[in-house]
């Protein structure tokens, strides 16, 4: 029986080794990651800079060879099929991979002919791809003149040339102006409705929200949760309340204060802000504001809403998502 995940892996591990002062020394970049991905979905994995997305990507698509564990990329071994798999994926990195002197048009048939393809198809796959990415205006001037947003389309398509049934895509909308990023989401889920499965890497929160089926959130090498972006923010269990002080002395008491009479489900406080999660948040806020009142701890601003990815970050880690995206 066919399996409906396109991408398996079980413990997957990359330790780099590097020189130093003091001799030879390690960092774990992925520390045994799990990962199942359905065929036909846009599976997100959410994160900070520096978390171990590009790497867990760079050894799903061949380019770095893993220290430990096992996957599975449409049914191939990576460590014993990686040629089938090349010919089964498409990767597009954050650098991109465009010869920045040859026009869209000549990066478009290198491509397709590097994958194999007979001229004849290659220019045709070509030419389709520019219809399909919207690139008629600006295809046959040299790749160094586009902008963001034209390099990125292009990219993209370069990943695609081939009719790949599996997308990996690293942080693909970062840089861009809003627009580009929102034609770039309509492209995605286009070819998700084509039936090609999308695997993204992304810190954009509301990327991860809005874009994809299901989202792996990874910090320091280590995955920390799964789920729908429903599921996750569900399991917060809570409303969010933000509050805002004139002061981190002030937002230290009166997290200590609000943890012991109100029993929150969780509470922490960062500099001159309070983050506090608690069940009927607008219920529960004017007692709040009363019992930091009669303190005299006077909040400047507050902020009531629903959890978010952000606040699922939050939760497993201490931090916010935000602050390290920054």
């Amino acid at each position: 029986m066919e399996t409906e995940y396109i991408i398996e892996t079980k413990g997957l591990r990359k330790t780099f080794s590097y020189k130093s002062k003091e001799g030879r020394k390690e960092v774990q970049a992925v520390k045994g990651v799990d990962l199942a991905v359905r065929k036909g979905e846009i599976f997100g994995f959410l994160g900070p800079n520096g978390a171990g997305k590009s790497t867990t990507q760079k050894m799903l698509s061949t380019l770095l060879s893993p220290t430990g564990g096992d996957a599975k990329i449409a049914g191939f071994d990576l460590a014993k099929e990686q040629e089938k798999i090349r010919k089964t994926i498409g990767y597009v990195s954050q650098a991109g991979g465009t010869d920045q002197q040859s026009t869209g048009l000549e990066n478009l048939i290198l491509q397709a002919r590097l994958y194999g393809l007979d001229a004849p198809t290659a220019e045709k796959y070509a030419k389709e791809s520019v219809a399909r990415f919207r690139m008629e205006s600006f295809i046959d001037r040299p790749a160094a003149s586009y902008s963001g947003g034209q390099k990125r389309r292009l990219d993209v398509a370069l990943g695609m040339i081939h009719r790949p049934k599996l997308l990996l895509l690293d942080e693909p909308t970062t840089g861009l102006d809003p627009q580009s990023r929102a034609y770039l989401w309509e492209e995605i889920k286009k070819l998700k409705d084509q039936g090609v499965t999308i695997f993204l890497t992304t810190h954009y929160m509301d990327e991860a929200d809005k874009l994809c089926d299901n989202i792996a959130i990874i910090d320091n090498g280590t995955i920390i949760a799964k789920g729908t972006p429903e599921e996750l923010k569900d399991g917060i269990g809570a409303d969010r309340i933000e509050l805002c002080f004139s002061s981190e002395d002030n937002a230290k008491n009166a997290a200590a204060l609000l943890s012991e009479k109100m029993k929150p489900a969780s509470i922490n406080h960062m500099e001159n802000t309070v983050h506090l999660y608690i069940k009927n948040g607008e219920g529960v806020l004017p007692e709040i504001l009363r019992t930091l009142d009669s303190k005299n701890l006077i909040v400047q601003n507050v902020t009531l809403s629903k959890p978010s990815l952000d606040d699922v970050f939050l939760k497993y880690t201490g931090r916010s998502l935000r602050e390290d995206a920054n």
